[in-house]
């Protein structure tokens, strides 16, 4: 690093690493909480013939107003609540954070919960804290109401379910919070689709509640879409920092589209959510690891005889991807993540860990 970039770049930043996504070449590819499923090619044909009329030469709609509303229509937006939309849910994170950034500001968030809050409010400029979940990964509240008054923080997240832990908090655990905070509470419901249970309905109870959504895990990680709800007090001064056009004219053209087919969606997502007991039920016959409850399109476990490292690459020698955690000695240490993919693709992933297990045990006998 030049001396000109180590004077002018801000600390904290020269500290981070950036965020690293693995290639996964010929893999099969369930690391990434991806719905494993395209269109149907009649839906698939509707859509390319509505491309070519789109004028990629203008700039986009800068509210997209016509997806706002059906975003709003689709996920239940309770009347009187107003919307923005973002570059996915990572952009309406910033967003908030730009927005909350006084001096000395704090973001609470439990721990471990998606790493972005972090790196956003680092990003910003704010300090971060986190609290600890219990064994179970639920929320242990006599810490987060300690730190809530401790640190009197100007805004919390709660990813609900959580990433990476798969669980859903208990409502009145959430609703304590809400209610005993005198900053923003952001309850971050990118799993909305996998798990039956939303906080949406209560953005009118509380003021200071936002619930934020994307579609990623609906099939439309590929366009880059997330959505954050609440009263106009909140929303209209988020608005003032979102970029003209974040928006672009294919994502609003092609999200529209696809949720004016949310029958063909939703049966993606009850495919991924029967899947997701089958694999359930499969796993729990494994005695070498020990799953999670999961209420997202996804399952921790954590290795229980062997060594997750060595499990891990012994599924990629099976071109089988799934997420290791760097951290090695916190509460995910020897968890590992997989995607519920297509059945065939699931299949695949308990052979190779079956198969990966017994020679992770052989190993550690020989030594």
């Amino acid at each position: 690093m030049s001396d000109r970039v180590k004077q002018l770049v801000r600390d904290e930043i020269q500290a981070l690493s950036a965020y690293h996504v693995p290639e996964p070449g010929n893999m099969i590819k369930l690391d990434a909480m991806e719905n494993p499923y395209l269109w149907p090619q009649e839906m698939q044909s509707q859509w390319l013939e509505g491309l070519k009329n789109i004028a990629v030469n203008r700039y986009p709609d800068p509210s997209a107003a016509s997806l706002t509303r059906r975003l709003e229509q689709v996920m239940d937006v309770p009347s009187g609540m107003r919307s923005i939309l973002g570059n996915g849910s990572d952009e309406l994170i910033q967003i908030i954070c730009m927005a909350l950034a006084k001096p000395g500001a704090v973001v609470l968030a439990p721990e471990p919960t998606f790493v972005m809050y972090d790196m956003i409010a680092r990003f910003t400029n704010m300090r971060y804290q986190s609290v600890p979940l219990d064994s179970t990964f639920q929320l242990d509240m006599p810490a987060m109401l300690q730190a809530i008054e401790e640190y009197n923080p100007a805004v919390i997240f709660l990813a609900y379910p959580n990433n990476p832990t798969g669980n859903l908090f208990t409502e009145q655990d959430v609703r304590t919070i809400i209610e005993k905070s005198s900053g923003l509470v952001v309850v971050d419901e990118a799993y909305h689709a996998f798990a039956g249970h939303s906080f949406m309905p209560m953005l009118k109870e509380y003021d200071n509640l936002v619930v934020m959504r994307t579609v990623s895990k609906m099939g439309l990680a590929g366009l880059r879409l997330g959505i954050l709800s609440g009263s106009a007090d909140w929303l209209n001064e988020f608005d003032k920092i979102r970029l003209p056009y974040n928006i672009n004219v294919l994502t609003q053209y092609s999200a529209e589209f696809a949720l004016q087919h949310s029958d063909i969606l939703k049966q993606q997502t009850d495919q991924i959510c029967q899947d997701r007991e089958t694999m359930q039920q499969a796993m729990a016959e494994i005695e070498a690891i020990k799953q999670y409850p999961s209420n997202a399109n996804f399952i921790l476990f954590k290795v229980l005889a062997g060594d997750s490292a060595q499990l891990f690459e012994s599924l990629k020698q099976d071109r089988v991807l799934i997420k290791r955690f760097p951290d090695t000695s916190g509460p995910l240490a020897g968890c590992l993540r997989v995607t519920i993919g297509k059945p065939e693709e699931n299949e695949a992933f308990l052979k190779a860990l079956k198969k990966a297990l017994r020679k992770s045990v052989a190993l550690s006998v020989e030594r």
